[in-house]
């Protein structure tokens, strides 16, 4: 193997963000626009390309790979990518493919991601009221996302739920969530909201539920025990003792969690970003496309080498610092 990604901070880049599209089948207010201008397909990578960009970061020492999007199960012929990562499964190059979906297709594609040797997924869901999940997503379809869970549970996947913490929103489905959560045997982690996309500094402000006060809030009902264990990326986990149920916490406002980063995202358009909160990027694409363009190792390494040490979303003092005017389903969270 070629020698491992290492950033300027001495960081070992092993973890590779693959967004297959920005298209999606829900409108969630936190990560879109309701009137989204989605890329033209002519300017996504071929599932090909994705193939040799995702395989050359496997080669310099990637050990995991998230499949993201927009929503990566409505790309047409997701699957035969799905297939190609495979292969570095069964070679041992890659320890885990996984995926971060809403589920309102999963229903479709369970039992072949698992024959694939996805074990787990990630699902997003904010709410279990169906007005609100219509309220937040715009477009609706609990039922139909709730079906895509029972299928993930029923080919074998293990399941993780993703919670956007929404001050005003979902405050009141804390432990109604992570009742619901434990009765199926499902993990789950909290997120804070980001500044990502062109939303307005009020909606964020309004929106934000710091992570520090809902943990207080879960420690009213439950005993929680800090846990070591990392899952490959910024979630910090505790146990609640009365259940043994696994809880998450993303922090990217209350505590930032840069100085452990081993990820970079690589967009459907062939960008890639060295940070989510920075609007520094790489273009891959001539590397895949023009043999007179800088070899893609070179390339890559060269973005690598740029990688900064953290981000800077702040909202202290009532006002949005760090903000990104890319929304959340341009570089796939």
């Amino acid at each position: 193997m070629s020698a491992p990604l290492i950033d300027p901070f001495l960081r070992a880049v092993t973890y590779l963000r693959v967004s297959v599209t920005d298209r999606c089948d829900l409108r969630c207010s936190y990560c879109m626009s309701e009137n989204m201008k989605f890329l033209p397909k002519r300017e996504l990578l071929t599932l090909e390309e994705l193939d040799r960009l995702s395989s050359a970061f496997i080669r310099l020492g990637v050990r995991k790979l998230r499949i993201t999007g927009g929503e990566p199960l409505v790309r047409r012929g997701i699957m035969s990518y799905v297939e190609a990562m495979s292969r570095h499964l069964q070679s041992g190059a890659l320890d885990e493919l996984t995926l971060t979906t809403n589920a309102t297709q999963m229903h479709r594609f369970a039992a072949d991601l698992v024959s694939l040797g996805v074990r787990r997924v990630n699902i997003s869901l904010d709410t279990l009221d169906e007005r609100k999940f219509g309220e937040i997503t715009r477009w609706g379809r609990l039922g139909q996302v709730l079906r895509g869970i029972d299928a993930a549970q029923e080919a074998g996947l293990r399941v993780k739920i993703n919670t956007v913490a929404l001050k005003g929103f979902n405050e009141d489905e804390l432990f109604p969530l992570v009742e619901w959560c434990t009765g199926r045997d499902m993990d789950l982690t909290f997120i804070e909201v980001m500044p990502m996309g062109d939303m307005g500094t009020e909606d964020r402000l309004d929106q934000y539920w710091s992570l520090r006060d809902l943990r207080a809030r879960l420690g009213e009902r439950y005993r929680l025990t800090d846990l070591a264990e990392r899952s490959g990326g910024p979630a910090r986990y505790v146990r609640l003792e009365e259940t043994g149920q696994k809880i998450g916490f993303i922090t990217p406002l209350t505590h930032n969690f840069c100085e452990s980063c081993n990820r970079v995202r690589l967009t459907c358009t062939g960008e890639l970003y060295m940070c989510l909160g920075q609007e520094d990027r790489a273009d891959l694409r001539p590397s895949l496309r023009d043999p007179a363009a800088v070899p893609l190792e070179e390339a890559i390494r060269n973005a690598i080498a740029r990688k900064p040490k953290g981000h800077d979303f702040d909202y202290s003092r009532q006002s949005v610092s760090g903000q990104m005017p890319r929304h959340m389903s341009h570089t796939g969270g």
